[in-house]
């Protein structure tokens, strides 16, 4: 979900001197930018939002807790919409191992704080002033949000620290602040074939002890639920740059497997939002067609498809799933009075992209670089173990 695409894939010249002479090669030609990833973004974007906007019954702010009755074939959609953070999680392997191939530890760090906090920071300050001056506000709290919930949320990890999220959907930033943290281990020894395969069996083999040991700390850490589809996404990108072999497409399968036995659990919990008993079936082909879908991808099914607007999609797609809930909850509960459900949705959703591309032109694509610069510097002096400041 937080991941991006703008990071390009290293030089040929830079995997060379980074790779050891036993391990695979990519071939020496440029590789087309993976545009349908892109898209496929947006896709679990939506999802997810549909989810949020139609498939959840209950909600007495919206739609009077009726959406089902005003929407019938949307609600059906969007029950399954919160699938959208699994499709996040297997795009988000892929992605975060080619835009941090070949870069240091610094790099990587640099490469998400200055594409995750920009925008979150204003989202988080805009969704608080929309809850603080709306006659109507729900989620799990009822009162206006304070000061000090305001200021953790802006750290991303409120909830670790017993805070709740100013947005709900900020849950999912957490699992990917794990994934960041467990992947720098290995960024910072230098990405290689056989280290990304080792960590991805580590990783798997942590999560299993998890499951089966119940230790918070390391469920916490590894967490099992979801890691299998940043896993699997790292395999796909193994087979994207240096071909595709057994090893990792048993890892794949493995993955897989898993993810069907974890989203048990999960069709049980969303089943109480939704309103009714979810189709594990359904569940289990939706999964399937996540994985199908960016592993075909990743072996060039689609290295043809290179619209344009695929790319503006892509950039949209994290300032969307940053204001869409609770803001949109208030455009909702304001614009229904006036149209029908599937209008209101429409209309809405026009707005909330509209939001979502002033967040990227003034926010995101102004401040990333600032931010990058000054992040540059500052691990510059660490590696100089402060000489850069003395100097200066």
């Amino acid at each position: 979900m937080t991941s991006t695409l703008l990071d390009q894939p290293t030089a040929a010249k830079d995997l060379k001197e980074s790779t050891p002479q036993t391990e695979p090669r990519p071939a020496e030609r440029r590789r087309p930018r993976l545009a349908v990833l892109d898209g496929l973004r947006l896709v679990a974007a939506l999802a997810v939002l549909s989810w949020h906007w139609m498939g959840v019954q209950g909600w007495p702010a919206i739609w009077h807790g009726m959406s089902g009755a005003k929407m019938p074939l949307g609600a059906s959609i969007g029950a399954y919409g919160w699938l959208g953070v699994q499709l996040f999680f297997l795009i988000s392997g892929f992605v975060i191992c080619m835009s941090c191939w070949g870069r240091s530890l610094g790099d990587f760090v640099t490469s998400r704080v200055t594409r995750l906090f920009p925008a979150f920071w204003v989202a988080v300050l805009v969704t608080t002033a929309v809850l603080w001056f709306a006659p109507q506000r729900w989620g799990v709290d009822s009162q206006r949000p304070t000061l000090v919930r305001m200021l953790t949320n802006l750290t991303m990890m409120p909830n670790p620290v017993g805070t709740t999220n100013i947005d709900q959907s900020y849950w999912t930033l957490w699992i990917e602040i794990c994934f960041y943290v467990l992947f720098g281990v290995v960024a910072a020894f230098g990405l290689t074939y056989r280290r990304v395969l080792v960590f991805c069996g580590v990783w798997a083999f942590a999560s299993i002890m998890a499951i089966s040991s119940g230790f918070p700390l390391l469920n916490s850490l590894v967490q099992p639920d979801f890691s299998w589809y940043f896993i699997a996404g790292i395999a796909f990108f193994l087979m994207h740059r240096f071909g595709p072999n057994l090893l990792l497409f048993g890892m794949v399968g493995f993955c897989w497997l898993m993810s069907l036995n974890r989203i048990e659990r999960l069709v049980h919990d969303n089943s109480a939002g939704a309103g009714h008993q979810l189709s594990w079936k359904i569940t289990a082909l939706v999964i399937t067609a996540s994985f199908a879908l960016v592993g075909a991808t990743a072996l060039g099914a689609f290295n043809r498809v290179q619209w344009r607007w695929l790319t503006v999609a892509g950039s949209l797609t994290y300032p969307l799933y940053l204001v869409h809930q609770e803001i949109g909850f208030e455009m909702i509960t304001r614009v229904s009075r006036y149209l029908p459900g599937y209008a209101t949705v429409a209309v809405c959703l026009a707005v909330m992209l509209g939001a979502a591309w002033l967040l990227h032109r003034f926010v995101e694509r102004p401040f990333a670089p600032m931010l990058k610069r000054g992040l540059a510097r500052s691990f510059a002096q660490v590696r100089s173990n402060g000489q850069v400041a003395a100097r200066s």
